[in-house]
This record gives structure tokens, sequence and C-alpha cells, in this order.
């Protein structure tokens, strides 16, 4: 178990650095914008990687990657490719209405858990 969150971490680490060094290259190849290109670029790109990972991982019998590669450097680089390795898993086992609710909830319920925290913090603060 140990070895395995050692994996997720250095992962992680990994990752995060990666989703960093992605949004400074973004902002300097397309400068300061109003749309937020760098997240929205490392989550298709993290989203896309996951699923050509996954299949791969699997077919390879590598599953034992996943920790390191999937959890952490994935996880690290950008949560929305788990949510959307997730939402496929649901969608195709055919668990189209599960999947909708999942992903329904999970956007919504993420931005109104996001603007509770401001109000909280700003509330706090004041």
């Amino acid at each position: 178990m140990l070895i395995t969150v050692l994996q997720v971490a250095i992962g992680g680490a990994i990752g995060a650095s990666a989703r960093y060094l992605a949004g400074v290259a973004i902002m300097r190849g397309f400068g300061p914008h109003e749309f937020p290109l760098g997240v929205i670029f490392v989550n298709v790109l993290g989203s896309f990687i996951m699923g050509a990972l996954i299949v791969f991982l699997g077919q390879r019998s590598l599953s034992h990657l996943n920790a390191f590669l999937a959890t952490g450097i994935l996880g690290g680089f950008t949560t929305f490719s788990s949510f959307s390795l997730e939402s496929w898993r649901l969608i195709d086992t055919g668990r189209y209405e599960l999947a909708a609710t999942y992903i329904g909830l999970s956007v919504a319920v993420s931005i109104l858990a996001l603007i509770a925290g401001v109000h909280l913090m700003r509330t706090v603060l004041a």
C-alpha cells in the first residue's frame, strides 16, 4: 500500500508540474486570454491520453502501472481525465441515465461547491 501511495504521489508531482508548464506555454503562445485556454488544453489532452493509456495498459497487461500513470501523472495533470474515464465507463456499459446523472451532478455540484467556498471565505475574511 505504501509503495502505491508513493507511486501516486510521485506521479502527481510530475503531472502537476506538467500542468503548470503547459499553462505557462499556452500563456506565452497565445498571451493573456479571457477564455481559460490552458485549463481546457490540459483537460482535453489529459482526457485523450487517459483513454489511450487505459486501453494500452489493459491490452498489454500493465494495469499495475495505473496508480503511477493514470491516478498519479494524469490525475496531477488534470482530474478531468479521471472524470472523463468514469463517465465513459458508465456510457460504455450502457448505463446512460447514470452517466448523465454523474456528469450533470459532477459539473453542477462542483460549481455550486466552488461558489459556496468563495462566499464562505469572503464572509470569513470580510
